[in-house]
């Protein structure tokens, strides 16, 4: 029997998994979760991603038993990690075009919670918490995750998190808005794969689109004349499209379209 990788990555009907068999990010684990980041935002087929923890953690961030060795035997490269690795994965979530639903089954900190928060789609169990700890033992933060509090929070909820540590259980995250549902604890890897399937069979190319300008909307910098041109170009190229002609005649037929992702 070959022995079980810290991230692996598999593909079938048009969905992609990512799955994430360590909740501690030693190396081995980072360099595993981003080849299988990778393979996700290069396939040619994926039509949607779900990103999964095991057990009853999504990620708890930096493996701190490896991080303190090294600070004794190389504190020079104690933190070279930041953009050998976080920063890497981080862009590879950004890479991925089609929908990305993430399932997070209980602790969900530090660079986890960055990376969580790069997908588009969170289903979290009612045990899930949400925290930066990164002030805790005497850092900033990585993986993108000041940015992503701050669009999703606003800096002065952002501010809070960072700054105080603050622990979010999974039904304050939700009224937050850092997740999308709040499930059962038996039942979030269910709901995840349900929530992933159905985008996996949806119009793919809308979806693409849809990611595109909701991510132009939320950088900022750029003005409303540039935001509706860009709208009014991917309508251009989503009107030819096979998905686009015929749910327009599924809908006037009253028959529910069936899309191919083209």
């Amino acid at each position: 029997m070959s022995e079980q990788k810290a991230a692996e990555f598999v593909e079938a009907d048009g969905l992609a998994t990512v799955r994430l068999n360590s909740p501690a990010l030693t190396r081995e684990v980072k360099e595993e979760l981003l080849g299988a980041l990778r393979q996700a935002a290069e396939s040619a087929t994926a039509r949607a991603v779900l990103v999964v923890g095991s057990g009853r953690a999504f990620c708890v961030g930096q493996d701190l038993a490896e991080h303190a060795t090294i600070l004794e035997q190389a504190p020079e490269q104690a933190l070279t990690t930041v953009r050998e690795h976080y920063n890497p994965i981080v862009q590879a979530f950004e890479n991925i075009q089609v929908p990305v639903v993430v399932g997070i089954g209980g602790a969900c900190v530090g660079a986890g919670l960055g990376f969580a928060l790069a997908g588009d789609v969170r289903v979290a169990a009612r045990r899930a918490k949400f925290g930066t700890a990164f002030t805790g033992i005497g850092l900033a933060s990585d993986s993108g995750l000041a940015v992503r509090l701050v669009r999703a929070l606003g800096s002065a909820r952002a501010m809070e998190l960072m700054l105080l540590g603050t622990m979010l259980p999974a039904e304050r995250a939700l009224e937050l808005g850092l997740v999308t549902e709040v499930v059962d604890d038996d039942a979030w890897q269910e709901r995840a794969r349900e929530l992933a399937s159905t985008l996996a069979a949806g119009p793919t190319s809308a979806f693409v689109a849809a990611k595109r300008e909701v991510r132009s909307a939320s950088e900022g910098g750029r003005d409303l004349p540039e935001l509706l041109e860009e709208e009014a170009d991917l309508q251009n190229q989503l009107g030819t499209t096979g998905d686009h002609v015929g749910a327009v005649a599924s809908f006037l037929n009253k028959e529910k379209p069936a899309f191919s992702g083209n």
